[in-house]
């Protein structure tokens, strides 16, 4: 009899490598979860913290069916933004003004959860307040942190993550078959296999092995930073290297920490096996955060005693050397310091006295590429520059925080902000740009400038008014922010500001983007008169200073708000200008707005089948930046478009509709209430109440995937047989867990596969190894799980 796998949401990175050991702290960190609400793993950098978290939150993601989410802290300078960061990891787009700890909290009020807040040392005191916040409003929730030191919450459980264990130096000689039973020689031999296949631990270098694993106090990232040397040297000159450098420790603080010692002594070697160029590309590639390509290391880090063109080599050299991680595809390849070694090579950039320049150098960097995402956003590649900004999300925000806390600055920093604004609205993360800009409008050198010259007479007159333009510029996106999430008070206060400062400037560009602003907030405030004149204004306005994205972005709701004025024809004909001008360009984004609205209109005329596919290319076209919003609102359509013809179909899509609204606070469609209001009472009296209300249930309990399924019509695909899944057991293990989940013994196993009963036990214990269990029984289960049981699934 085969049984089915729970559907689980396990939001973890998949692993690289394998997992090796750590079964008994595995069963203490599960134990101690299932008492406390919030559990601390502190131990030294590269013990193997995260990677235990990471193991603990797979292994008991069918336990919390609202997921296990990972939350990386690492990257995050600014603790002001460590909620927004959960919530981003979180997937929640919220769109209100509220407090972003009360979105959260709402959030999780009602979930069963654990969420994994990776490397909070830096933002210890932040990190205990959030944690402590949401425990109390979510009762289902359990945290999982990691840290150098405990967060200091009242009910934290803290566990200290030991070494590796590892063999004892009294002198007594092991067995090679005992010593691989140890956790660090077996994470030695595993990673010495993937740089010198074919490598094992013999009689000949057991020795030699078990002197380095000790050497190195079973530090994992240590073992594994060794491990990668067997390319060019042997075991025993590895050993050599590392007394030799360990014997010079003995002269180091006598307060520091003998394993804090050995790490930092290994990277020391790691580093000194580098080139001089080498190591002064590892220094100044620190100021980067969360990654980068290797477009933006050659004119960041060239120079200097780089030039740009020997910087490919050196980047090879770095990952030859395991300084730095290649991460993506054959498409796509990004680097990555790991954050030791990150924090090492910054430390050597701040002894070099550079870290203000390439500080610099980074954020022009990131501001030109903030100015070349906006100027290429409306065309052919908006999907990639969308993929791209959002993979250095993390180095925008250092590039931002630089301008913050540098005198000076603050005006590059809006310029960077107000070029993303389109990205940010993209993202669905509102909050955040609002709170760059917000702060980076107070600060002196960015503060609204006196109604007289804008700059002194050294700055000149061009100074002046690019400042002012900024400041223009940024109170108008900033204003734009505010307005979608119906903030309009705060909104106007801003364009009032803007449109002292656009007096003294010429163009028609910031006039344009204020009308625009001030139209769509008469809009969403259901003044639909006042709106069209508003964006009538704006398209002029877009026009004359040649800006066809703002014309486009206009044209949408100029159209709709003919279409609800009931001006059918001039509704149809701004909303063909915006499609034709998005299809010359290959726009996705413009176009999948536009399409919602038109659809609506095209439904109210009567041809609903056209109305119906409009909508699906749609949601088609916000695929690609997971625009939940935007798909939400087109789902909402979906179902007034099924009210009168398939009233059970349109019950369904409002259910899974209102599930949607809950993570934007409430839906943003308040000028167009009327058809969702006349449309569900169609709906109720087609059906009778008590059918739509069972139907409108059945769509609250769709996943996000069948709802988005069913709207477009698509079968809901079921789950793929765990068995036909990728699978971490090699087939000779997978046949031993049959024969496991059948009840016989290792003795009976090794009689049936003609195998010593030894190998049987070995191959036993990497089964148990691998899944993460602790007990034969558990092997059972989950091979009933995988449908692996005889007449289960192939």
């Amino acid at each position: 009899m085969t049984t089915t796998a729970p559907n689980v949401s396990c939001h973890l990175p998949a692993e690289l490598n394998s997992f090796i050991g750590r079964r008994h702290e595995i069963a203490e960190v599960k134990r101690l979860l299932s008492d406390a609400r919030l559990v601390t793993l502190i131990g030294v950098g590269g013990v193997g913290k995260t990677r235990l978290a990471m193991r603990v939150g797979f292994d008991l993601r069918r336990a919390y069916p609202d997921g296990v989410w990972l939350v990386e802290l690492a990257g995050l300078e600014s603790p002001e933004l460590l909620v927004q960061t959960v919530m981003e990891c979180l997937e929640i787009q919220d769109r209100s003004v509220r407090p972003s700890i009360e979105v959260l909290t709402d959030h999780l009020r009602d979930k069963k959860m654990l969420l994994i807040l990776d490397n909070c040392e830096h933002l210890l005191d932040e990190c205990a307040a959030v944690a402590e916040t949401l425990m109390r409003a979510a009762p289902g929730l359990r945290i999982l942190a990691t840290s150098r030191q405990t967060l200091g919450v009242v009910g934290e459980q803290m566990m200290p993550v030991p070494p590796m264990p590892m063999p004892d130096s009294d002198g007594s000689r092991s067995s090679t078959d005992s010593l691989k039973q140890f956790d660090a020689i077996r994470l030695f031999a595993d990673r010495s296999q993937s740089v010198l296949p074919g490598f094992e631990v013999t009689d000949d270098n057991q020795d030699s092995v078990a002197r380095i694993v000790r050497r190195l106090d079973g530090i994992p990232l240590a073992i594994e930073l060794a491990a990668v040397r067997l390319r060019a040297i042997s075991v025993d000159q590895l050993l050599a290297r590392l007394d030799d450098r360990f014997r010079l420790l003995t002269m180091g603080a006598r307060t520091a920490m003998p394993r804090q010692q050995t790490l930092r002594a290994l990277i020391d070697w790691s580093y000194g096996l580098c080139t001089e160029q080498e190591r002064l590309l590892w220094a100044r590639l620190s100021v980067f955060s969360g990654g980068l390509d290797l477009e933006a290391a050659e004119h960041v880090c060239a120079g200097d005693g780089i030039e740009p063109d020997e910087v490919v080599d050196l980047v090879v050299g770095l990952v030859g050397k395991s300084v730095l991680a290649r991460e993506g595809d054959q498409t796509t390849v990004r680097y990555r310091l790991l954050e030791t070694i990150r924090q090492y090579g910054r430390d050597r950039l701040r002894e070099s006295g550079d870290e203000a320049a390439l500080r610099a150098r980074h954020r022009d960097w990131f501001a030109d590429l903030a100015s070349r995402g906006q100027r290429e956003w409306f065309g052919p590649d908006q999907v990639a520059w969308f993929n791209r900004l959002r993979a250095e999300h993390g180095n925008i925000r250092s590039a931002l925080d630089y301008c913050l806390t540098t005198p000076g600055e603050a005006v590059r920093g809006l310029a960077i902000a107000t070029a993303l604004r389109f990205y940010w609205i993209a993202t669905g993360s509102l909050r955040e740009p609002r709170d760059w800009l917000d702060r980076l409008l107070a600060t002196g050198d960015a503060a609204a400038p006196p109604a007289g010259p804008a700059a002194g007479p050294a700055a000149g007159p061009a100074a002046g008014d690019a400042a002012l333009t900024a400041r223009a510029n940024a109170l108008c996106v900033n204003a734009r922010l505010a307005v979608l999430q119906s903030d309009f008070a705060l909104a106007a206060d801003m364009l009032e500001e803007a449109r002292e400062l656009a007096k003294r400037l010429d163009g028609a560009a910031i006039p344009a983007e204020i009308s625009y602003v001030s139209g769509l907030a008469t809009l969403l405030q259901r003044d639909i008169t006042g709106a069209a004149a508003l964006l009538e204004e704006a398209v002029a306005g877009y026009r004359e200073a040649d800006a066809p994205m703002g014309v486009v972005n206009t044209l949408l709701y100029l159209a709709t708000a003919h279409s609800l004025l009931g001006h059918p024809d001039e509704a149809v004909t701004r909303f063909k200008e915006g499609l034709e001008a998005c299809e010359a360009r290959a726009d996705h984004w413009f176009r999948s707005y536009t399409l919602w609205v038109y659809g609506i209109e095209v439904w109210r005329e009567g041809d609903v089948a056209r109305a119906v596919e409009m909508e699906r290319e749609a949601i088609r076209l916000k695929r690609p930046f997971d625009d939940r919003l935007g798909t939400a609102l087109c789902i909402e359509a979906l179902a007034w478009m099924a009210a009168d013809g398939t009233p059970e179909r349109a019950a369904v899509l409002f259910g899974a509709s209102q599930e949607r609204w809950r993570s934007f606070g409430a839906p943003p469609f308040g000028y167009l209430s009327g058809h969702h209001d006349a449309s569900e009472a169609l709906a109720r009296e087609r059906l009778g109440e008590e059918q739509f209300e069972a139907a409108f249930r059945r769509g609250t309990e769709l996943t996000p995937a069948d709802a988005l399924a069913y709207a477009m019509c698509e079968s809901v695909k079921p789950a793929k047989p765990a068995a036909v899944q990728a699978s971490p057991l090699t087939r000779r293990e997978m046949e031993i867990a049959r024969l496991v989940a059948q009840g016989m013994t290792n003795k009976a196993i090794a009689s049936a596969l003609v195998i010593a009963q030894r190998t049987a036990e070995g191959h036993v214990e990497h089964i148990l190894t691998k899944l993460g269990f602790n007990s034969r029984s558990q092997i059972a289960a989950w091979v009933g799980e995988q449908g692996l049981l005889p007449g289960g699934a192939p």
